[in-house]
């Protein structure tokens, strides 16, 4: 790391540390302020190994002011961070806006209605995290209606059903109703039917290209003024799938001439001879168009506040006409831009995922490169993390950026004092040439075993009991050069000397005053061999034997890598190395999915 680099992160972490221990009234701590910083400077990131070590003097300093030196400082260095504070002291104590006009209902109802096709992706969860924090804010209630009326072009996955509602579940709410619009189609007939008698819809024959050209030109098509009694009568045709795909529409009747073309006499329902892929829906052949669809639903379960994309405010004016229709008053609407979302490769959309995972290059919906929520709960990071961090957004009609730091600062907040502590020494990184191969070092005199705490924190957890056997394994980057000293952590100070450490029992002093860095090891023989799943590939290495004592979805957090989640342990441990032979990976591994730093 150049100094340069190195003076902005000093930096930066004050700034960063200060915000942080004013905000929560207590120390600051290293692991809150790397998903900020990182986020915050971008630049930072491939120094991602060694930022920690220049921060934490830092961090430590931080801690040591009185509350009013702390304000001070920040004041000094920027003051539009006490501006915050203050703004945060002041601020209402919701994250989200009232509700508009939410005293004129008896009770609060809000609906999610995903397009059953796949697992969400992260983007998803920001509807049932408003919706959920507002449920709980009203005491009203959530509903989740799966939107699965178009068999064709939006064909709904029979797995996915049942995935969205475990995602749901994983962000921590509980559908008060579950809908599936599928089941639901007699009910949009008997609809369609009053509106065509109150002369609302007509039966359409016209070539798609025909109508749209009549359309935009403000001309009503030559079906327009046709009696409620034929069109009845064309549609229960419809109904009985006596026409094929493309052959015949209903329209709504709205203004032909409206200033608004996307308004003009819109698609109710068309035919579809693709067959729906749930059983009960496959015999059906005349399906409602969304807007139709969803309108007649929101007003039937009681749905007093819509939440929907800017890009969406054409829908609830479509369905403002079949709401004239009826005399039915149309719900609270409130529209927000897009969630968009960092740190990720794959593009942030279902069907792109699902290619990727039937191209090979994805191994599956929870794979930890995928933008998905199955993905983050297998690297375990809990679901209020997300919501808490989609809250944060509020409901801004201006698109919003998601950054997964801020997701990763959370998850810290909620796992770091319960998360034990373990050493993980990398061996090779898939795709980056940089990390490995572990070098083995004898170890001259000292002690048989290194005892590092269970938690750094909370010394009644104990500590943990690590053989050294004659010698450790240690990253090649930790590797000191010949002569100088280097702190194996939970064991003491060893001096790099005829390619082996030998212990020199100098005290903690030699670290504190800034000669010796501190660095993590496992024993040679008895460490665990271990892939670690992450975001940018797997990561071999070898950890600490004590890691099989844990069960998998059991978190760690590996000290100066960051924080995993166990998905698996070798029931049988591991083998004997022969001594003999370079050290190679066993049959058996431990596997890991990293979390965030």
């Amino acid at each position: 790391m150049d100094e340069d680099i190195r003076q902005q992160a000093e930096e930066a972490a004050e700034i960063n540390a200060l915000f942080n221990a004013l905000k929560h009234d207590s120390d600051a701590q290293v692991g809150a302020i790397m998903g900020p910083l990182m986020g915050q400077n971008p630049e930072f990131r491939e120094y991602g190994d060694e930022i920690a070590g220049v921060i934490a003097p830092v961090v430590n300093r931080v801690n040591g002011m009185d509350a009013e030196a702390k304000r001070d400082r920040l004041e000094e260095l920027a003051p539009e961070r006490v501006e915050e504070l203050e703004a945060e002291d002041e601020a209402d104590e919701h994250d989200l806006p009232d509700l508009p006009n939410a005293d004129d209902y008896d009770e609060i109802r809000m609906r999610a209605a995903p397009n059953p096709n796949g697992p969400w992706h992260i983007g998803h969860a920001r509807m049932p995290s408003v919706i959920g924090t507002y449920k709980e804010r009203y005491d009203g209630s959530f509903i989740v209606r799966f939107d699965d009326t178009d068999p064709e072009t939006k064909r709904p996955d029979l797995s996915a059903y049942d995935a969205i509602l475990d995602d749901i579940d994983y962000l921590g709410f509980e559908p008060d109703e579950v809908l599936r619009a599928s089941d639901r189609l007699d009910i949009y007939y008997d609809h369609a039917r009053e509106l065509i008698e109150k002369g609302g819809a007509y039966t359409c024959t016209c070539p798609q290209e025909e109508f749209s050209d009549l359309k935009n030109s403000g001309e009503a098509c030559p079906h327009r003024e046709k009696d409620a009694e034929q069109t009845l009568s064309e549609f229960e045709a419809m109904i009985d799938g006596e026409y094929s795909s493309g052959e015949i529409t209903l329209r709504v009747r709205t203004d032909i001439t409206h200033k608004n073309p996307a308004l003009r006499d819109f698609v109710a329902f068309r035919m579809i001879d693709t067959p729906h892929p749930r059983e009960e829906a496959s015999e059906y052949r005349c399906w409602p168009m969304l807007d139709f669809q969803s309108g007649i639903d929101d007003h039937l379960t009681g749905v007093t506040h819509i939440i929907r994309g800017i890009d969406l405010q054409d829908s609830a004016k479509r369905q403002g006409f079949v709401y004239d229709y009826f005399g039915w008053e149309y719900p609270e609407v409130i529209h927000w831009g897009h969630v968009q979302v960092d740190a990720y490769d794959v593009k942030m959309s279902t069907s792109s995922i699902a290619e990727q995972i039937d191209a090979g290059d994805l191994d599956g919906w929870d794979d930890p490169r995928a933008p998905t929520l199955k993905s983050l709960k297998r690297r375990g990071i809990r679901g209020e993390a997300i919501v808490d961090a989609m809250v944060e957004l509020g409901t801004s009609t201006s698109n919003v950026d998601l950054s997964m730091s801020a997701v990763y600062a959370n998850n810290r907040d909620m796992i770091d004092e319960e998360t034990d502590r373990a050493f993980f020494v990398r061996d090779g990184h898939e795709n980056d040439d940089t990390i490995g191969p572990a070098v083995e070092k004898p170890i001259i005199g000292g002690p048989e075993t290194g005892e590092p705490p269970v938690h750094p924190n909370h010394e009644d957890r104990g500590i943990r009991e690590i053989p050294v056997e004659g010698a450790v394994l240690v990253e090649a980057a930790d590797v000191p050069a010949n002569g100088q000293k280097v702190w194996l952590k939970g064991y003491g100070c060893v001096k790099h000397t005829r390619d082996a450490f030998e212990f020199t029992g100098d005290e903690i002093d030699v670290v504190r005053e800034g000669d010796v860095e501190v660095i993590h090891w496992v024993p040679a023989d008895s460490s665990l061999p271990m892939r670690m799943r992450t975001m940018d590939g797997d990561v071999t290495g070898y950890a600490e034997p004590g890691i099989a004592e844990y069960e998998p979805d059991d978190l760690l957090q590996f000290v100066r890598v960051g924080f995993v989640r166990i998905d698996s342990v070798p029931p049988s441990g591991t083998e004997e190395s022969s001594g003999d032979e370079p050290r190679d990976r066993h049959d058996e591994e431990s596997v890991t999915y990293y979390a965030h730093p």
